[in-house]
C-alpha cells in the first residue's frame, strides 16, 4: 500500500506546481511588448530611431529600354552599380525577377489554389486556359569589366555570384540584357502591362517591375521573399532611363525629363514653361491636338531620356492618345509640377478632376508627413491603381457618351489621390510590402481619409473605424493579425487597408488626441524618410515622441485578432441618507418596490377579512407603520448633529452618485468615452483614458457625481473605438426600431 500511494503524491505535487506556474504568466494586456518586438540595437534603437550603426545600400541604374508595341515586348539593357554599405562583405547579390510571375508553372500559379464555379465567366476560363509566357528571357549576366558571372534562378529570384567578394564601402558594376513579352491588362490582369481600348487597335502601355531590380540587403539580412501576390521591398539609388517608342507615342515616367527640346515641340515647350509657374491646369496636349495625334501610326521611334534621384523604383507609360495637363503647386522650399496624362474616353472626368486632384493630395499629405521632396507628382489613365516613384497608375472613365455617375467621379478622385498618396508610403517612407502591407496600404487610407475630410467634408472618408465592425465581429478562423505576412493575410482588404487606418483613427482621435498624435506621426515620418522603417519603429517612435505608453494598443490592434465590445452592464443610482428628510424619502422609495404577492392581489374584493369585520381583533400593530422608526430618527439625528456645516452643505447639495460597471466582451480594451444626457436635455461627455483597466481588463467600476437628474448613458456615442455591439452600450436599454418592407 505504502509504494503505491507515494507515486500518486507526486504526480499530484508535480501537477499543482504546472497549474502554479501557468496562473502566474503574466496575461495583463498592459506589459511591455518584450515578447513581440525585436530587442534595440546599434541599427535600431529603442526610441525608434536610426542607430548609429545604421545602414542602407544604395544601388544605381542606368538604362536603355524599347516598347516594341507591334510584338508587345519590352527589352532592356541595364547597368547596375551596386555600393556596399554595411560592414559585411557580400559574396553575392540577390535580383528580383518579378516579370516571371508570369512564367509557365511559375511559383504562382503552382500553389493559388482554384476553384470552379456554376456559372464561370468566359474570360476566367480563357485565364485558365493560357499558355501566355511574360517571363524574363536573360541574356547574359556580366561584371563591369565583361566577365560572365555565374548566375542561378530560383523562380522570382536570381542569386548573382561575384567573382570577389564585395568589401565594406566598395562598388560593383553587373550587366544585364533582358527581354519580356507584355501581357493583356484586361484578359491576364497584372500591375503593368498593356491596356487596350475596346474596339481600337490602341492600348495605354502601363509598364513596371520591367527590370530586374536589386533585392533589399539590411540589418535584417536578404529579402529574398518571391513575387506571388504582395508587392515590392526595395533600394534607393539614382536612375538613368533612355526609353525608345513609337515617334507619335508619349510618355511619363519616374524622374524629369531630360531631352525635352528633341523630343518636344516648341509649342509644348512653352506650355511647360508655363505651366511650372501656374496653379490652374495648362494642356501641354489638348484633347484636340491628342485626337489627331493618334489618327495615324508612326513607322519612326523616339528615345525619351528620363533622370530620378533618390527613388526606390522606376516606371513609365507611354500611348499616342494622351492628353496631358500640368500645374504648379508651391511649397516651402519648392515647385512640384503636377501632370496628368489620360485618354479622350477619360474626358470630362480626368480633365476637370485628374490635376487638380493630384495637386490636393500631395499639400494635404504632406502637412501630417513632410513637403513632398520630388519635382513632378504624376497620374496616368490606366485600368488598374498602381503607385510607384512620382508616378501612379490609376483607373476609372466615365460612361462612351461621356456621362458619369457620382460612383465613377468618386472613384476617379479616389484612386488618384490614393495611387499618388503612396508617394509618402512606401515610396518615401520605404517599408518593406512584401512582409508588411499595412505599413505603406494602412498608413495611407489612414491620411487618404484626412485629405478626402479636407476635398470635401461631407463626403464619405476612408479609414473610419465603423468600417471595421463587421469585419472584427466575423469568425475569427477567417481573421489573422496584422502582423502576418503579406502573402498569408486573410481578408487583405481589411487587414492591410481598413484595420490599420482605423487604428491609427482611432489614436488619433480617441486614445492620444490630435496635438499628441500628430507630432508624434510627423515625426515618425521624417525621420524614416528615405529609409528603411520596421513595424518596432514606428511602435517605439510613437510612444517616444507622444510620451505615451501605447503597449496595450500595439499588442491588441496588431498582434491579436480580438475586438471590441464594451458594454454598460449595471449602473446604480446612490443617494446619501443623512437626515430626516433624505431619510424618509429612503424609506418611501423602497416600500414603492414592495408590491403586494399575486395571491393577495387576487383576494381584493372576494371576502371581508375577519379583522375588518370583527374590530375588537385590531391593535396597534395592525395600523400602517411609520414611514421612519423612533429608533431610526434617533441614529439619523445623532448623525446630522455630528456632520460640520461644510460636510451637510455637501450632502443637501442635491448630487447623485452614478455607480456604472462597464466590460469588455470582445478580449480588446479601449478607451471610455461616455455621455450623460440629463432630464434637462442637456448634456456631458466624459472620455477616460484606456488605463482604467489596468488591474482588471474584464470589468470596471466607477463613480460618477452630478447634481442633476441623468436620464440617459451612453457609451462611445460617436462609434469611435470600432465596438461591434452598441446595443449594450447604452442605459437604460434602447428599443430598437426595425423598418421592414412589404412584398406582394
Amino acid at each position: 500500500m505504502k509504494n503505491s500511494v507515494w507515486p500518486c503524491l507526486f504526480l499530484i505535487m508535480a501537477f499543482s506546481t504546472v497549474t502554479f506556474s501557468q496562473e502566474n504568466i503574466n496575461k495583463n494586456l498592459f506589459r511591455q511588448l518584450t515578447e513581440e518586438l525585436p530587442t534595440p540595437n546599434q541599427y535600431r534603437t529603442a526610441s525608434g530611431r536610426p542607430g548609429n550603426g545604421y545602414f542602407q545600400q544604395q544601388v544605381d541604374y542606368l538604362m536603355d529600354i524599347k516598347l516594341d508595341e507591334i510584338k508587345k515586348t519590352v527589352t532592356g539593357t541595364e547597368v547596375i552599380t551596386y555600393r556596399n554599405n554595411s560592414q559585411e562583405s557580400l559574396s553575392y547579390l540577390y535580383i528580383q525577377l518579378d516579370q516571371n510571375i508570369y512564367e509557365p508553372n511559375s511559383l504562382g500559379s503552382k500553389i493559388g489554389t482554384s476553384e470552379m464555379a456554376i456559372q464561370e465567366s468566359a474570360s476566367s476560363i480563357m485565364r485558365m486556359n493560357s499558355k501566355f509566357d511574360g517571363g524574363f528571357r536573360m541574356g547574359a549576366v556580366t561584371s563591369g569589366d565583361g566577365t560572365i558571372l555565374q548566375t542561378v534562378k530560383n523562380h522570382t529570384i536570381l542569386k548573382i555570384l561575384l567573382d570577389n567578394p564585395l568589401q565594406p564601402g566598395k562598388s560593383t558594376q553587373v550587366n544585364l540584357k533582358w527581354e519580356y513579352n507584355l501581357n493583356n491588362m484586361k484578359t491576364q490582369g497584372g500591375r503593368s502591362g498593356y491596356d487596350p481600348f475596346d474596339g481600337q487597335d490602341e492600348s495605354t502601355y502601363a509598364i513596371a517591375q520591367f527590370y530586374p531590380r536589386l533585392c533589399v540587403f539590411n540589418d535584417q539580412g536578404w529579402q529574398t521573399k518571391q513575387f506571388i501576390d504582395a508587392e515590392f521591398a526595395l533600394e534607393f539609388g539614382n536612375f538613368d532611363v533612355t526609353i525608345t517608342v513609337p515617334a507619335d507615342h508619349t510618355v511619363a515616367a519616374t524622374g524629369v525629363l531630360q531631352n525635352r527640346g528633341t523630343i518636344l515641340s516648341a509649342k509644348m515647350v512653352a506650355r511647360l514653361e508655363e505651366a511650372k509657374k501656374s496653379e490652374v491646369p495648362v494642356f501641354i496636349i489638348t484633347a484636340d491636338e491628342a485626337v489627331a495625334n493618334e489618327k495615324g501610326r508612326s513607322t519612326q521611334s523616339k528615345s525619351w531620356r528620363f533622370k530620378a534621384e533618390n527613388v526606390r523604383d522606376f516606371a513609365f507609360a507611354s500611348s499616342r492618345k494622351f492628353i496631358w495637363d500640368a500645374m504648379s503647386v508651391p511649397f516651402k522650399n519648392n515647385r512640384v509640377l503636377a501632370m496628368s496624362f489620360y485618354s479622350r474616353e477619360s474626358n470630362p472626368l480626368w480633365s476637370q478632376y485628374a490635376v487638380k486632384t493630384i495637386a490636393h493630395t500631395i499639400k494635404s499629405y504632406s502637412k501630417y508627413t513632410f513637403d513632398f521632396p520630388y519635382p513632378v507628382a504624376q497620374a496616368v489613365d490606366a485600368s488598374l491603381g498602381m503607385e510607384y516613384p512620382m508616378i501612379a497608375f490609376c483607373g476609372g472613365r466615365p460612361n462612351p457618351d461621356g456621362s458619369y455617375a457620382k460612383g465613377a467621379r468618386d472613384w476617379v478622385i479616389g484612386v488618384i489621390r490614393h495611387e499618388v498618396g503612396h508617394n509618402y508610403f512606401p515610396m518615401i517612407v520605404n517599408s518593406d510590402e512584401r512582409q508588411w502591407a499595412w505599413m505603406d496600404e494602412g498608413f495611407n487610407i489612414f491620411i487618404q481619409g484626412l485629405s478626402e475630410r479636407e476635398w470635401d467634408i461631407n463626403q464619405s472618408w476612408s479609414g473610419k473605424p465603423t468600417e471595421m465592425i463587421g469585419y472584427m465581429n466575423s469568425p475569427k478562423n477567417t481573421q489573422v493579425p496584422l502582423m502576418t505576412d503579406a502573402d498569408a493575410l486573410l481578408q487583405g482588404g481589411m487587414n492591410s487597408y481598413r484595420k490599420p487606418a482605423s487604428g491609427l483613427n482611432i489614436l488619433r482621435e480617441t486614445i492620444l488626441g490630435r496635438e499628441l498624435f500628430d507630432q508624434a506621426f510627423k515625426q515618425y515620418s521624417q525621420t524614416w524618410m528615405f529609409k528603411h522603417p520596421q513595424p518596432a519603429d514606428f511602435f517605439r517612435i510613437m510612444e517616444d515622441a507622444s510620451g505615451v505608453d501605447l503597449d496595450w494598443f500595439w499588442r491588441e490592434w496588431f498582434f491579436t485578432t480580438d475586438h471590441v465590445d464594451l458594454s454598460i452592464s449595471n449602473v446604480t443610482v446612490f443617494e446619501p441618507v443623512f437626515d430626516e428628510p433624505s431619510a424618509t424619502k429612503a424609506a418611501q422609495y423602497k416600500s414603492k418596490l414592495i408590491r403586494p404577492d399575486i395571491a393577495t392581489i387576487r383576494d381584493q374584493g372576494q371576502f371581508v377579512s375577519e379583522i375588518d369585520r370583527d374590530k375588537t381583533l385590531r391593535d396597534k400593530y395592525n395600523e400602517p407603520e411609520p414611514v421612519l422608526s423612533d429608533g431610526e430618527k434617533t441614529r439619523i439625528d445623532a448623525l446630522y448633529n455630528r456632520l460640520t456645516p461644510e460636510e451637510i452643505k455637501q450632502l443637501k447639495s442635491g448630487q447623485r452618485y452614478y455607480q456604472i460597471t462597464f466590460k469588455a466582451l470582445g478580449g480588446m480594451i479601449m478607451p471610455l468615452v461616455i455621455e450623460f444626457e440629463f432630464e434637462d436635455g442637456t448634456t456631458d461627455e466624459v472620455r477616460i483614458p484606456a488605463e482604467i483597466w489596468l488591474r482588471n481588463q474584464q470589468e470596471v467600476t466607477k463613480v460618477f457625481i452630478y447634481d442633476k437628474e441623468v436620464r440617459t448613458v451612453t457609451l462611445d456615442p460617436h462609434q469611435e473605438t470600432a465596438d461591434v455591439d452598441t446595443s449594450n452600450n447604452r442605459w437604460p436599454k434602447r428599443t430598437e426600431r426595425v423598418f421592414f418592407n412589404i412584398r406582394k
